[in-house]
């Protein structure tokens, strides 16, 4: 039986980097699979099937010839090319649901979708900042070091922690900027916080187990936490951080941002810092100390890390993606020596090993100073437009309680009486500007509040933002005495 009949009379449109050929024999896997092209059915010649195909005979020779090697087709002397496989037989069943562990159904459960849209003034937080990319400088170091991998880099024993140099540059930095007490030895490289968080949980959290979080906090912690099983456990915070007279009898693992508490930026005061370090020593429970803005406080210098007043029990986590740049993904943990072992040995199970050009890289610009000289220009930077926004905010939005921010790149706002988050967001999405509401990033009952980053608008485009979500959800807020809308 000849498939001229069953042949397709032309070629699909081409996916992304597909040859010629490729695309040829896809058009005719797809024919033979859909039973078009039945078992048995003899091929027209070469160039009889590239004359109905519109390509040349070679491409068609190729084709035929990658069908072949997958079994699709026979081709036998006197016999021509035929199809030598039937068509799979025909279902309506419906997609049968995916088979999903319990650990990725929480995960999904957990993860918080990104909305999108396009707006003429973003005030989301998570916003790329280009003055916070020292291209340089980074462009510099990773050439040094691709020229350096041309001579090959020397066999490393803790090549799961990630090279030693880096480690040891880390070390030093955290040492001396940050007040921690560190050596290379406790340190391991990872792709970012998120993945230290994942990294973290799966070794020490399962069902049973219980992992305390700040409340309101970071959504990325709460679903890798909670994805292991574990019970979570929220503390709330107030004006001063994190309330320890709130901590649970016991838990694993505690979560806490005491250099600029996620999302409210408040400073844990030494004396809760010392209440906290006592609870995590009397119940066994280890603190994961994300140090996400220490590299961006631009009201001063940065507080000491709490890892500092407890090695055996804070693991530090820090990253580089806002202070260099998200596709550095250039983190870190620092943990006690056993926990770095246990890290160590199932990292295998994952990724292996951290990229060792970005990770040399990285120790490249730490050790020749352009890191910190690259720091004192973005915080300068960053806390201009801070005053800015400020400033804007007093004038604009008057009953809008604003909380300063010591660090990061946003700053959280209360809302006045009567002005719900939804109403906020709705009305601000109607003129142009997008915010983040705070109610998803809390399990306890918290005031409506709501985030604005800042850090990565112009002077000019942070007061029109201003003005126009001033229009948009308070026309009267110059005057205090007028409802907010």
């Amino acid at each position: 039986m000849r498939g001229d009949a069953g042949l397709p009379a032309g070629l699909p449109p081409p996916l992304p980097g597909e040859a010629l050929h490729a695309r040829v024999a896809r058009t005719l896997r797809g024919a033979i699979v859909a039973g078009t092209l039945p078992q048995g059915t003899r091929l027209p010649g070469h160039r009889a099937l590239a004359g109905r195909l519109g390509v040349s005979r070679n491409t068609v020779v190729d084709a035929l010839e990658q069908l072949e090697a997958e079994g699709y087709l026979q081709t036998r002397p006197r016999s021509g090319t035929r199809v030598a496989v039937p068509a799979p037989p025909p279902t309506d069943a419906a997609p049968a649901p995916l088979p999903l562990s319990a650990w990725a159904s929480r995960a999904l459960a957990g993860a918080v979708p990104d909305v999108g849209g396009d707006y003429a003034v973003d005030f989301r937080v998570g916003q790329p900042v280009p003055e916070l990319y020292p291209a340089g400088a980074w462009a510099q170091a990773l050439a040094r070091q691709a020229r350096a991998a041309e001579h090959a880099f020397p066999p490393d024993p803790d090549a799961e922690l990630g090279p030693l140099e880096t480690r040891r540059a880390l070390a030093a930095y955290l040492n001396a900027e940050r007040g921690a007490r560190v050596t290379p030895d406790m340190v391991m490289l990872t792709g970012g916080t998120q993945a230290s968080l994942d990294a973290l949980a799966r070794v020490f959290l399962e069902e049973g187990r219980v992992a305390a979080l700040e409340d309101p906090t970071y959504p990325g912690a709460r679903a890798a936490l909670g994805a292991t099983g574990a019970t979570l456990c929220p503390v709330p915070v107030d004006g001063h951080g994190l309330d320890p007279a709130a901590l649970p009898a016991r838990a694993t693992l505690l979560y806490l941002t005491p250099g600029a508490q996620y999302p409210t930026t408040a400073l844990l005061p030494a004396a809760r810092q010392a209440e906290v370090v006592a609870w995590a020593a009397r119940t066994g429970a280890f603190v994961l100390e994300d140090d996400y803005a220490a590299d961006l406080h631009h009201g001063g210098r940065p507080p000491a890390a709490m890892q500092g007043l407890a090695p055996e029990r804070v693991i530090l986590l820090g990253s580089f993606s806002k202070s260099l740049a998200p596709v550095t993904r250039s983190g870190y943990l620092v943990a006690p020596r056993e926990v770095i072992r246990v890290l160590a040995g199932t990292r295998p199970l994952t990724d292996r090993a951290p990229a060792t050009l970005d990770a040399r890289a990285l120790a490249d610009v730490l050790a020749s100073g352009a890191y910190a000289r690259h720091l004192r220009g973005a915080r300068q930077a960053i806390r201009h437009r801070h005053e800015v926004l400020l400033a804007a905010l007093e004038t604009e939005l008057p009953r809008w309680r604003v909380t300063p921010a010591r660090a990061g790149l946003h700053v959280h706002l209360s809302l006045p009486p009567g002005l719900s988050e939804a109403e906020a967001v709705h009305r601000a999405a109607a003129a142009g500007v997008a915010l983040t509401p705070t109610g998803p990033l809390a399990q306890l009952p918290r005031p409506p509040a709501m985030l604005l980053a800042f850090a990565h608008l112009p002077p000019e485009r942070l007061r029109a933002g201003v003005a126009r979500l001033a229009r948009a959800v308070a026309p009267n807020a110059r005057n205090p005495t007028d409802s907010p809308g």
